[in-house]
């Protein structure tokens, strides 16, 4: 799998993808990944620079969400443009996918959305590299539908991450064992270490 000049799976370096979680505001961002740059840099290690434009599967309707779709990703193309790293953020409904695509260099797919058919097939169409985070309700061999809706609708660079899952009520627990069955779809793995323990809703 190709993001610009970094190569995920395979046998090149370990690749971060890492950022904030929203875009809160664009200093912040900007701050933020020049840290990231310089300590990747630092480790010898690629980055992809992440952040939200929106968080639409907050618990409480009065948090934080972002700035939206039409700031946020202003706001993203300036940073990547400043920093010069491929950059990703979430798309959380079908006809956002192709606006997205303009300006990230990597789609997500957000874990409550990976069996959404529409979406899938709305980011595989834009003909940029897609990276669905599995449900935390899902088996790591039932992704293999996930790949299977993405690649047919003419994705052929597909990412999977593992983000944990369900360990009874506000509980998530990390999978060792899928990793590697996830990988055995044919598609590069990414583990979201902080997200695949933390208690969800809590």
């Amino acid at each position: 799998m190709q993001i610009q000049d970094i190569e995920i799976g395979g046998e090149g370096p370990l690749v971060v993808i890492a950022g904030m979680c929203v875009i809160e505001e664009e200093r912040l961002l900007l701050e933020t990944g020049e840290a990231l740059v310089q300590a990747c840099d630092n480790a010898g290690l690629p980055l992809i620079l992440k952040a939200s434009f929106d968080k639409a599967n907050r618990t409480s309707l009065s948090a934080f969400r972002g700035p939206g779709l039409e700031e946020g990703l202003s706001i993203l193309q300036r940073v990547k443009e400043a920093l010069g790293v491929p950059i990703t953020t979430d798309v959380h409904l079908p006809e956002q996918a192709s606006t997205v695509a303009e300006v990230a260099d990597l789609l997500q797919v957000p874990a409550f959305l990976c069996r959404q058919t529409d979406l899938l097939v709305a980011c595989a169409k834009t003909g940029q590299p897609v990276n669905v985070k599995k449900g935390q309700f899902m088996a790591p061999w039932d992704m293999a539908h996930v790949v299977e809706k993405l690649r047919s609708s003419g994705c052929s660079q597909v990412l999977l991450t593992e983000r944990g899952v369900s360990f009874g009520y506000n509980r998530l627990v990390c999978d060792i064992p899928g990793l590697s069955q996830m990988r055995d779809l044919g598609v590069p793995v990414c583990f979201d270490a902080t997200h695949s323990v933390q208690k969800p809703g809590a």
